[in-house]
């Protein structure tokens, strides 16, 4: 697939697209430390052959878009505790500056209003941009994230644990460390081909390798508080999506970000996890497309 680079909120952007332009538009958020190859193409492909143009990007510090070189964060742990505190520390950037990164890109390609889809901190900053920039967004579709309440539940020890190290230098040793990932999150239910999701790992990173963005990006989900009364203010159509089964975000969160935002769907998929199962694409893409074929039909 060819990529592109725009600028965006000053910062240089990549992304690419999938269906024709002039049609309605729905832009893919990608979640923390993840490029925007993790949206698998038949489900964009789906979404674009539904009569959209589908705009997928890697967001600052990932990827192939430009990187925050040489900001420094505080430790994890320590912005963890933090976090959980409600203490403020100091960090490069926020959600809502990942937020204003994305109206930047639609400034830059020419879209007035979007439909927003999400997964896990792209749902966060999908949120963010459905709240501040209301008069851009013609619907929400929040998967597998949260409303960053403190009350709600989180990962096990385990997986915290997991999560927090950084996997030692080395391809093999990354492929390692992202497999295990994988099976501590990935959707048990739907278990991926093994040498399929190790294809998958490898291209990611030979494309980028940039663990500094992933912690860069945690520090700014750490320090971004939560979103409950701008869900609470939200009046557009929303769509909240979550597994049954997600380890790393409880499905507490995808019910309580739907409790929050009115007349807002929620959609919960048996057997889910923290992951984008080949096998519930085409369920996935088709619940997005409901959405965004309702909304565009009452425009009509």
């Amino acid at each position: 697939m060819q990529h592109s680079f725009i600028e965006a909120n000053g910062l240089q952007l990549c992304y690419d697209e999938f269906g024709t332009a002039g049609r309605p538009t729905v832009i893919l958020v990608m979640g923390l430390g993840t490029q925007m190859i993790s949206w698998p193409e038949p489900f964009c492909q789906r979404i674009a052959d539904g009569g959209y143009r589908v705009i997928r990007f890697d967001n600052r510090d990932i990827g192939l878009s430009q990187k925050l070189d040489g900001e420094k964060i505080p430790g994890l742990l320590q912005m963890m505790i933090a976090g959980r505190l409600g203490l403020s520390f100091r960090v490069p950037y926020t959600l809502a500056d990942m937020a204003a990164d994305t109206v930047g890109l639609m400034d830059a390609l020419g879209v007035a209003r979007a439909h927003l889809v999400g997964v896990s901190m792209g749902g966060m900053v999908s949120q963010l941009v459905s709240s501040e920039f209301s008069h851009r967004v013609l619907s929400l579709t929040s998967i597998m994230s949260s409303s960053g309440a403190r009350h709600l539940p989180g990962a096990s020890a385990q997986i915290r644990r997991h999560m927090m190290r950084r996997a030692p230098p080395g391809e093999n040793n990354y492929l390692r460390h992202a497999m295990r990932t994988w099976q501590l999150i990935g959707s048990k239910a739907y278990p991926p081909d093994p040498d399929a999701l190790r294809e998958r790992l490898l291209t990611a990173y030979r494309r980028s390798y940039y663990p500094q963005g992933y912690l860069r990006q945690m520090a700014a989900i750490l320090a971004s508080g939560d979103r409950v009364e701008l869900l609470r203010s939200l009046r557009l159509p929303t769509l909240v999506i979550h597994g049954t089964d997600d380890p790393l975000v409880p499905v507490e969160a995808g019910v309580h970000t739907a409790e929050l935002v009115p007349n807002s769907r929620l959609e919960l998929i048996e057997g889910m996890g923290h992951d984008l199962p080949r096998q519930l694409l085409t369920k996935l893409a088709d619940l997005i497309l409901e959405q965004t074929n309702s909304v565009e039909s009452k425009a009509a």
